[in-house]
């Protein structure tokens, strides 16, 4: 098969990474005095954008891998069994 779910995955994480590091940067800053004043918006944006980062260069990677692989046994015909 051709779609590795590892770049789908990546780039949602790593959009909705940017929409919360996004938010954290314009949002009120009263709202973050329930967390003890840390943006939590921003951090956890910015932990899922190294996250979706991490899939997409791992798939980007596995698909470069797997495709000099099925291009060499492609040329080659099909071996028969010895004795048959």
């Amino acid at each position: 098969m051709g779609l590795d779910i590892r770049l789908p995955i990546g780039l949602m994480f790593t959009i909705f990474g940017l929409l919360l590091i996004v938010y954290g940067l314009v949002s009120d800053k009263s709202i973050y005095q329930k967390s003890l004043g840390l943006n939590i918006n921003l951090y956890w944006g910015a932990v899922m954008i190294l996250f979706g980062l991490l899939m997409l260069v791992l798939g980007r990677r596995g698909a470069s891998s797997t495709g000099s692989t099925e291009g060499e046994g492609a040329s080659e015909p099909p071996r028969r069994p010895a004795g048959h």
